[in-house]
């Protein structure tokens, strides 16, 4: 089938449609660049910023100047950037066990959270560290059939013990929608109708530079990422971000290191320069992943794959899923990626067991940064309806290469 597709032809006919889409991500990008700056020459960031801390890392001014820089950006009153947060899921568990005490209620608002959580919020009896363990419960609200919001359902979960409430900006591996900062602001409302103490927490991975402006600004009392993702612009080599309000931050900081040091501590022996610099070009890598993903989306469409979002819709997260509906095909898809990344090109991925995911994970990543998904990646939970999940690009360029070399692999299959 590859064989009898005119490849240049489709290609024309993709990037005139997608052109209204990049015209508007372009300005997308110009203003997200238009507040980072200014955060940066607010903050008066200099070469020594840069430099390498070792031991506890006190009196780190490239820490503290960095994180002043997140909090301008995030509209946040205190930031924790911190290298030792290794995952976005790890910077959730930091801010849930931090803000959590036994006899408490955790509520997931609109479905699941993604897999890597369910270690965190834990079931009865275990496992050992987890909430459950701990004595605070869990319950969650589904998204009604359409995707939307199950408003009497939401209202109707809050209870006197219902103290964190966590809404996930990304789908995750579901079929729900990524919530929009609209959305989000509507959902965090209904919340805080039951009850204006509610904390509401925000697992803002994927999410980061995509609109306008960030969760905290619709109402959420706190984000958090990881510096692997869209915050981090593909240099920086580790760590992740808890910002919002002040003491919610320092119960954090204090679950990160310990009661007391707080945020005081954490050094960082190869310097803060990457960390800096991916923060400062991050919503043009954001841009590149987005054009990236229109085009992925609309080029699989006029193969006759389904994607999810349609290429020309809303985006609030820079996944995209595409419906390959059999295994051989996920396969298949993530075989042409990999071949198509510039690191590892002539590895073969296969399902496999991966820490905190409860079944077998496909993923390609060939990436600079171990598991940096802001860089092009694609994986999956090889289970029904098999869907590829695709996410990144620090070049769109790329993206285009790489994408058209999977959906050929697909092809050979059908």
């Amino acid at each position: 089938m590859p064989g009898s597709i005119d490849w240049p032809r489709l290609r024309d006919a993709t990037l005139a449609r997608v052109a209204p889409v990049w015209r508007a991500v372009d300005g997308l990008v110009l203003a997200n660049t238009a507040r980072v700056l200014e955060a940066f020459q607010a903050c008066r960031v200099s070469e020594y910023h840069f430099h390498a801390t070792t031991g506890y890392g006190y009196g780190d001014e490239g820490r503290r100047t960095l994180e002043t820089v997140f909090e301008r950006v995030f509209a946040a009153e205190r930031a924790l950037v911190h290298p030792s947060i290794v995952s976005g899921t790890h910077a959730l568990a930091v801010a849930l066990l931090g803000l959590l005490t036994p006899g408490q209620e955790l509520l997931s608002p609109f479905g699941a959270p993604y897999d890597t959580l369910e270690g965190v919020i834990g079931a009865a009896g275990g496992p050992p560290g987890s909430l459950a363990s701990l004595g605070v419960s869990y319950r969650q609200v589904e998204p009604r059939p359409d995707g939307t919001p199950d408003w009497a359902g939401i209202a109707g979960a809050v209870n006197s013990r219902t103290a964190v409430a966590l809404l996930q900006r990304s789908g995750g591996y579901s079929d729900r929608p990524a919530l929009s900062l609209a959305a989000l602001g509507a959902v965090i409302a209904c919340l805080k109708r039951q009850n204006s103490n509610l904390v509401v927490v925000v697992d803002n991975c994927y999410g980061e530079f995509v609109e306008a402006a960030e969760p905290l600004s619709v109402g959420a009392d706190l984000v958090v990422g990881s510096l692997i993702k869209n915050p981090g612009g593909g240099l920086a080599p580790s760590g992740g971000y808890v910002a919002g309000r002040a003491g919610l931050v320092e119960r954090s900081a204090a679950r990160l290191t310990a009661p007391g040091l707080l945020g005081a501590v954490g050094p960082s022996p190869a310097g803060w320069r990457l960390h800096f610099q991916g923060f400062f070009q991050a919503p043009h890598a954001v841009g590149e992943a987005l054009k990236g993903a229109v085009y992925a989306a609309s080029l699989a469409q006029s193969l006759g794959l389904v994607s999810r979002p349609a290429w020309d819709a809303p985006r609030t997260d820079i996944i995209q899923a595409i419906e390959t509906s059999r295994p051989d095909l996920l396969r298949a898809f993530c075989h042409g990626l990999q071949a198509a990344s510039p690191v590892d090109a002539h590895a073969v991925p296969e399902p496999g067991p991966l820490a905190g995911y409860s079944g077998p994970v496909i993923m390609a990543a060939g990436t600079f940064v171990q598991g940096a998904s802001l860089e092009l990646t694609a994986d999956g939970p090889f289970r029904p309806p098999y869907t590829v999940y695709l996410q990144g690009g620090l070049s769109c360029a790329h993206v285009r290469l790489a994408v058209e070399n999977a959906l050929k692999a697909v092809l050979e299959l059908l």
